[in-house]
């Protein structure tokens, strides 16, 4: 019989357990799809078509895309619950939140 994460991590020590959730929000804060941005936010395909009024098989094919438009990128965030912040990372200078993005509308 298959054991559930619940009983693993039951048997755990707490220790143990706390890095393995440490480990698991710093995964969580990198993403490499809008699949995985959904999923974190507990959100369906099903949904997400519904908040930005498409059928589910373009949510599919959104998710599979490599590049797209930063106007489509908060349009799928937002229909997730989140906000989207562009953030610039140069050499010896403090991190620089780009706010043009900020107020673009679909």
């Amino acid at each position: 019989m298959a054991r559930r994460t619940d009983d693993i991590l039951a048997e755990m020590t707490p220790e143990r357990r706390a890095k393995i959730e440490a480990r698991a929000a710093a995964l969580a804060e990198h993403v490499n799809t809008l699949a995985q941005v959904r999923k974190i936010a507990g959100k369906t395909q099903a949904q997400i078509a519904d908040q930005l009024g498409k059928k589910q098989p373009s949510i599919q094919k959104m998710e599979r895309q490599a590049d797209f438009y930063v106007s489509t990128l908060r349009r799928f965030v937002e229909a997730a619950g989140g906000s989207v912040e562009i953030r610039i990372n140069l050499p010896d200078k403090p991190p620089i939140v780009l706010d043009e993005f900020s107020d673009l509308h679909a």
